[in-house]
């Protein structure tokens, strides 16, 4: 269904950046296959003087989606502290899907995830699988706001903003989902396991496959796990494929 006016202005100044379906074969792109476990949703129009805020969100498209996010204020001191909301970035109907815990200061700046040195990071990590930001790849994060001192994210937080990623999972539908460090792992699969238990498996998240492996900037701190992060990611491809 194409997009109003009005969803497109909110895209433009939110950022996001509008999807043209790219004409890929399954011969031309392996990873062309979805998860069909996990039925979206069709996008509904608002009725006549209903306000995005009274949209249920399961019920929102893409653009419903990123107003609501941006105007949220469920979090007082996060809403306060805040730039700017980080919504997510990429291909909305991608492949690969990566969750990361919350906006850094650069993130809260510049309204993306994964920027920086951890970002650069994470790029190199989807170019060694073939990948690359935007192109059957989404970023998000559990939480849309920064943490005041880039601190975790406190549980009424991921449980104030869990219905805005959930939402972005179900239009996305990945074929595999990868969770980026502890708090996001935990946080998805509702767990208070440590991450080296979570790690070298694969989970089920609303019948999506989801691997677990290390956060970047923990990476950037301890480079001798990159080889479990890439074993990590050798999981996920498997899945994918198979998906």
């Amino acid at each position: 269904m194409p997009l109003s006016t009005r969803k497109r202005e909110v895209l433009h100044q939110m950022g996001i950046p509008i999807w043209v379906p790219r004409q890929r074969s399954p011969a031309q792109d392996p990873l062309i296959e979805r998860a069909t476990d996990v039925p979206a949703a069709p996008p509904q129009e608002p009725a006549a003087g209903v306000t995005v805020a009274q949209i249920p969100v399961a019920q929102m498209d893409w653009a419903d989606l990123g107003a609501r996010v941006a105007s949220c204020t469920a979090c007082a001191e996060l809403a306060q502290r805040r730039t700017q909301t980080v919504f997510g970035v990429g291909d909305p109907k991608a492949s690969w899907l990566f969750i990361g815990e919350a906006p850094g200061s650069e993130e809260d700046r510049r309204g993306e995830p994964f920027v920086g040195r951890a970002g650069r990071l994470l790029d190199n990590m989807l170019a060694a699988l073939g990948l690359r930001r935007g192109e059957d790849v989404y970023i998000a994060n559990v939480l849309k706001c920064r943490p005041p001192g880039n601190r975790d994210p406190l549980p009424a937080e991921a449980a104030a903003c869990r219905a805005f990623l959930d939402r972005q999972i179900d239009l996305i539908q990945p074929s595999v989902m990868v969770a980026l460090g502890r708090v996001a792992a935990q946080s998805l699969l509702r767990s208070d396991a440590p991450l080296g238990r979570l790690r070298g498996r694969e989970h089920g998240f609303r019948g999506v496959p989801l691997v677990v492996t290390y956060h970047p900037a923990y990476l950037l701190r301890s480079p001798a796990d990159k080889a479990g992060a890439w074993s990590d990611l050798l999981l996920a491809r498997s899945r994918a494929l198979r998906g």
